[in-house]
C-alpha cells in the first residue's frame, strides 16, 4: 500500500513527479536517514540482503497478439450481386486460389456482354485496315482514308483491352476471359478465389444477401510471424533498447523485439512495443492476450538484484534503504528491470549489504523531514 500513499509525502516535500518522470539535471546523492533501534523495530522494518546479477534482468509486461498488417487481406466482392454461397468457416485454413464464395451478378452479364462487343468491334476494325492497306497498295483509295482506318482500329483494340480489365476486376481470371472470347456464352455465376495462403479470420457477409461491388466477404491473415503488442510502462523505455529477446511463458515460446512506439498512451501513461514471433505449431491466436517477458542485458556497471518492494521513487528517482549503524542510507539507484518479486537496479550497492523491504513507508516519511529545510 505504501506504493500508492508514497505520493502524499512527495507533494509535500514538494517535488511531484513530472508527468513523464523525466529526471533532474543534477545527480542525486545519497541520504541517511537516522534511526534509532527501537524506531527501527517500532515500524516494522525488515531487510534483505542485496545480490550481485549476472547482468541480465527482466521486465514482465502485458501484450495482446496482433497480425503484420501486411499479411491482413481483406476479400471484396469484385461486382454487385447476391452472394449465393460462402464456401469457407471463421478459423479455416486456405490455400491460395481456393474458392471462397460464388455470386450472383447482373453487373457481370453487361460487362461480359460489353466485352464480346468489343471483340467483334475489334475484328471488324483489324479486317477493315486489312482492306483498305490492299485498296492503297493498288492506288484505289487515299492514304487520308488508311490513316483514319488505322486510328480506328487502334482505338477499337484499346477498347477491346479496357473491357478486358473490366472482366479481370470482375473477378475473372485471364483463362475465364480467354474461354468467353473463344465460345461467347455469358455467365452469371462468379467464383471468388483466396488471393493468398492462410486462415480466414471472420466472415463479413452472408449467404443470400445482395453486396455492392467491393463489399467486404472474408478477412483472410497469414499468421507466420505474428506480431504481440507490448504496453511498456514509461520508466521503462529506456531499458527496452538493450531487450535480447522476448518470451511468452504460458506458451514456451520465444520471440524478438523489433519496434518501440514513439508515443505515450493518456490513460496507462505506457509505450506499445511490437515484438515478432514464428509460432509453428503453439496456440497464438489474434487477440489473445498474454504476458510476456523482456530479457535486458545488464549495462556495464555493477548491478544487483532486490526485492521488487525495496525500491522506492521519490522526488524523480529511484531509491533504496540500506541498512547502516545510524540507521538507513538511502541511495539512489537506476531501475534496470523488474518483475513482480524481484527488480534489477544499478546504484552504489556491495554484496552483503543489507536494504529495507517492509517498512517503508516510515523510511520515507523520515526521508521527507531530512530533506525539508
Amino acid at each position: 500500500m505504501w506504493r500508492k500513499l508514497f505520493l502524499t509525502l512527495v507533494l509535500a516535500a514538494g517535488g511531484a513527479p513530472d508527468a513523464f518522470g523525466a529526471p533532474p539535471a543534477a545527480a542525486p546523492q545519497e541520504i541517511l536517514v537516522p534511526l534509532s533501534e527501537e524506531q527501527i523495530r517500532a515500524a516494522g522494518v525488515e531487510t534483505q540482503p542485496v545480490e550481485a546479477e549476472t547482468g541480465a534482468g527482466e521486465i514482465v509486461v502485458p501484450g495482446v497478439v496482433t497480425v503484420p498488417p501486411q499479411q491482413l487481406r481483406v476479400v471484396a466482392a469484385p461486382a454487385a450481386g447476391l452472394v449465393e454461397t460462402l464456401l469457407v468457416a471463421p478459423d479455416e485454413d486456405v490455400k491460395e486460389g481456393d474458392p471462397i464464395a460464388t455470386l450472383r451478378s447482373s453487373e457481370l452479364v453487361e460487362a461480359q456482354r460489353a466485352f464480346l462487343h468489343a471483340v467483334s468491334d475489334a475484328d471488324l476494325a483489324t479486317e477493315k485496315l486489312r482492306r483498305d492497306e490492299q485498296l492503297f497498295k493498288e492506288h484505289i483509295i487515299a492514304e487520308r482514308r488508311l490513316i483514319i482506318t488505322r486510328a480506328e482500329a487502334v482505338q477499337a483494340r484499346a477498347t477491346l483491352e479496357e473491357r478486358g480489365q473490366i472482366l479481370t476486376l470482375s473477378g475473372m481470371s485471364e483463362a475465364d476471359v480467354a474461354q468467353l472470347r473463344k465460345d461467347r456464352k455469358l455467365a452469371s455465376a462468379l467464383l471468388v478465389r483466396a488471393p493468398i495462403s492462410g486462415t480466414i479470420l471472420q466472415r463479413h457477409g452472408t449467404t443470400g444477401e445482395r453486396v455492392q461491388a467491393s463489399a467486404p466477404l472474408v478477412t483472410i491473415a497469414r499468421l507466420d510471424p505474428i506480431w504481440v503488442n507490448l504496453q511498456a510502462p514509461l520508466g521503462r523505455v529506456a531499458a527496452l533498447g538493450s531487450v535480447d529477446r522476448v518470451l511468452l511463458p504460458s506458451i514456451d515460446l520465444a520471440g524478438r523485439l523489433i519496434r518501440v512506439g514513439h508515443t505515450v498512451d493518456q490513460a496507462t501513461q505506457s509505450v506499445t512495443a511490437v515484438a515478432e514471433f514464428h509460432p509453428g505449431k503453439s496456440s497464438l491466436r489474434p487477440g489473445q492476450a498474454l504476458q510476456a517477458i523482456l530479457r535486458v542485458k545488464g549495462a556495464d556497471a555493477s548491478q544487483w538484484r532486490v526485492s521488487a518492494d525495496a525500491v522506492a521513487s521519490y522526488l524523480n528517482h529511484s531509491w533504496v534503504f540500506v541498512r547502516s549503524p545510524q540507521g538507513f542510507r538511502a541511495v539512489p539507484v537506476t531501475l534496470v528491470s523488474e518483475t513482480p518479486q524481484f527488480a534489477s537496479v544499478q546504484g552504489e550497492l556491495a554484496v552483503g549489504q543489507r536494504v529495507a523491504v517492509h517498512g517503508l513507508l516510515t523510511l520515507l516519511a523520515e526521508l521527507a523531514k531530512t530533506e525539508s529545510p
